[in-house]
């Protein structure tokens, strides 16, 4: 029989609906039940895709004893930490300072007041070394809540104190400086794996927020960056030829289980796959390096292929395993590749892709490598197709097909400039569709309220859009308009900026992730770092700098200013974990550079709605790797964008209007001009 999470809207929330569990979803009514019951609140916290947060499902939350347990002695919520960050956020800090480490599945344990008082990550259902078993936990639990509630009222008064401490210092209100990014770039020189590319040692994350940075801050100081570029080319060029990336269906891994980039945690994410292939496209641009175009196009159509939903946005993420076992539907034997491919050309594709009888994952299964270019580039592609074919007869990694705003925020940015850039009108109108999508089902104007997800088109009111959300889709927004010329991109953009004005502000030049009139929390969470996504905050101050550029309002970039003011004195202990921080700075610093294109008639329109990128004037501004790059497209007639105002297509051509901090040169109508304006 299904419980309360049936009619959920989160596939993670679902694939629990049949569990002997008892679940309830986080609501007022699950916490009035415990404090009747005089029970405590028993919180596991997880996401489709997580491979951990199966195991345990099997083991405990399928298993009837245990669910006895849990039913007789707790009031148990199921949460999705992609559909509630704000909750995740919360209760990670707690487990974080209980701990002093994290991650999923979380088991936190709470009183009525919502305080936590035990927090935990994955337990197993047999003991093993420094590893309770969860009934064992349970049972102890139990026992201290009936028996010794004086120690568990102790045990929540000192989370509550730590909790209190994990929000930001008083920020700074220091202005950065180009000396600072300099700075920022040496300290992550410390960091960077010189002989294998990337940051740290295992597991290996992206770290796409400060690979971005380091592309601008090559721009922005040139020979003064140091390293930035070779640190960065160098990363994703060891991505690109190792593990992580599928070298078959194309499209990125979460992350390394290595320091190698060999073995990756399989569970594809749209957030990886977007920021990356954002990355890949400005690594071309600054280098025209063959590799960073094939990675950008490959994870394109990974994305539209295995990514994209019924309604035209893309799905979370996919998961790591199928047939119960993790990376299944990736990994090659010899054999396999011979039976495929046949004697010659699987011996070929075994020695390509370093794929031995020993192997580099599990059972002498290996993961494929192109730590090289094929020798002949047609027998790869052709090898490649029909490993796709055989590999398409496995059974596939489930799909959470929930849709994320902040992920798809990042993906329309992506697909808008790799279309631009890469002359893929495919990507750009996928971009223009997800966007349309995202109008009709996430936002309502009226009201100005933004939902975080949706599932099958049906938009989830139990979660609110968060203060990344906002920003992320207007980034995607902003870019999309800029690609396009369309302006209803750039009036819903003003929308969702004007909100994270009125509703995230800390008082202080920051932000908070949750707005003013989201539901409250024990704390209100406040996370000026990045993950392998920017920090809400670090993108909600990139796109004032855009939209102050675009409009001349002065509250936008004085806002913009305050916020990385803010953010500076954490993104100078931490450069690498505010790698979004200091792409944001090295905007600021670089400009703004102001270009208005104006041609003379509109610019056609495909059946999808996405207007052909073809002036050559719009297209060498797309291509400028100024960090400070702000961009206006227009018909000269009458516009939303106050940057196009009053600036016509002189002589019935096309015309450019370049500006560098609001002090405009003359107009120009030739891209060795309009290039050398920019470049100033």
């Amino acid at each position: 029989m299904a419980n309360r999470l049936a009619s959920s809207t989160s596939p993670y929330l679902l694939q629990h609906a049949d569990n002997p569990v008892d679940w309830w979803p986080w609501c007022d009514e699950a916490f009035a039940v415990a404090q009747h019951r005089d029970v405590p609140v028993l919180l596991s916290v997880g996401y489709a895709a997580c491979h951990w947060c199966h195991v345990m499902a099997h083991e405990s939350f399928e298993d009837p004893a245990t669910a006895t347990l849990m039913n007789e002695r707790f009031v148990s919520i199921k949460v999705d930490r992609e559909e509630r960050p704000d909750i995740d956020a919360v209760y990670m800090a707690a487990t974080q300072a209980l701990t002093g480490s994290g991650g999923w599945p979380m088991t936190v344990v709470l009183d009525h007041d919502r305080h936590p008082f035990f927090a935990g990550t994955y337990f197993p259902r047999t003991a093993r070394p420094g590893m309770p078993t969860f009934t064992a936990v349970l049972t102890a639990l139990d026992q201290a809540w009936r028996t010794d509630r004086p120690r568990v009222h102790e045990a929540a008064a000192h989370l509550r104190e730590a909790l209190t401490r994990t929000i930001p210092a008083t920020p700074g209100n220091r202005v950065p400086t180009s000396d600072d990014v300099s700075t920022a770039v040496q300290r992550l020189t410390t960091e960077f794996d010189a002989r294998r590319g990337g940051f740290g040692g295992a597991p290996k994350f992206p770290a796409t927020p400060a690979l971005e940075f380091l592309l601008r801050a090559d721009a922005l100081l040139g020979d003064r960056a140091g390293h930035a570029m070779d640190m960065a080319g160098r990363s994703l060029a060891a991505m690109a030829r190792g593990g992580m990336y599928d070298q078959v269906g194309g499209g990125f891994a979460r992350y390394s289980v290595d320091a190698d980039w060999v073995v990756p945690h399989f569970e594809k994410m749209l957030y990886d796959n977007a920021g990356l292939l954002r990355v890949y496209v400005h690594w071309w641009r600054a280098t025209a390096d063959p590799l960073a175009r094939r990675i950008a196009v490959e994870t394109g159509q990974f994305m539209l292929a295995e990514l994209r939903t019924e309604e035209g946005a893309f799905a979370s993420s996919l998961d790591a395993d199928s047939d119960g076992r993790e990376g299944s539907f990736y990994v090659w034997t010899p054999v396999q590749l011979r039976d495929v491919l046949g004697d010659d050309d699987g011996a070929w594709v075994a020695q390509l892709c370093d794929v031995t009888a020993q192997g580099s994952f599990e059972a002498g299964t290996s993961v494929l490598q192109r730590r090289r270019d094929p020798d002949d580039p047609a027998r790869w592609a052709r090898c490649r197709a029909s490993l796709a074919q055989a590999r398409a007869i496995r059974t596939r990694p489930p799909r959470d097909d929930k849709v994320v705003t902040a992920w798809n925020g990042l993906a329309i940015a992506a697909l808008a400039e790799a279309g631009a850039l890469l002359d893929e009108p495919g990507f750009l109108a996928a971009a223009v569709t997800c966007a349309e999508h995202l109008a009709d089902r996430h936002w309502t104007p009226e009201r100005r309220q933004l939902v975080r997800t949706s599932l099958a088109g049906v938009a989830n009111p139990d979660a609110p859009g968060v203060l990344e959300d906002h920003a992320d889709l207007a980034e995607g927004l902003l870019t999309l308009y800029q690609v396009t010329g369309d302006e209803r991109w750039f009036t819903w953009a003003l929308d969702l900026v004007e909100v994270i004005m009125e509703r995230f502000g800390d008082g202080r030049g920051g932000f908070f992730d949750t707005a003013s009139d989201a539901p409250a929390l024990i704390t209100r969470p406040q996370d000026p770092t990045d993950g392998v996504t920017p920090s809400g905050w670090a993108a909600g101050a990139q796109v004032l700098l855009t939209l102050g550029a675009l409009t001349g309002d002065a509250r936008h970039r004085e806002a913009a200013d305050a916020a990385l003011a803010a953010l500076l004195p954490v993104a100078v202990r931490s450069p690498r974990f505010t790698g979004w921080s200091w792409a944001a700075i090295t905007a600021a610093l670089a400009g703004p550079v102001q270009v208005a294109v104006v041609v003379p008639a509109p610019v056609p329109a495909d059946a999808a709605g996405a207007r052909a990128v073809q002036n050559p004037l719009h297209v060498a501004a797309l291509r400028s790797t100024s960090p400070g790059l702000v961009l206006a497209v227009g018909t000269g007639g009458p516009t939303t964008v106050p940057l196009l105002a009053e600036r016509p297509a002189l002589q019935g051509r096309p015309t450019a209007y370049p500006c560098r901090g609001f002090v405009c040169d003359l107009p120009v109508h030739e891209v060795a001009d309009l290039q050398h304006a920019i470049e100033g």
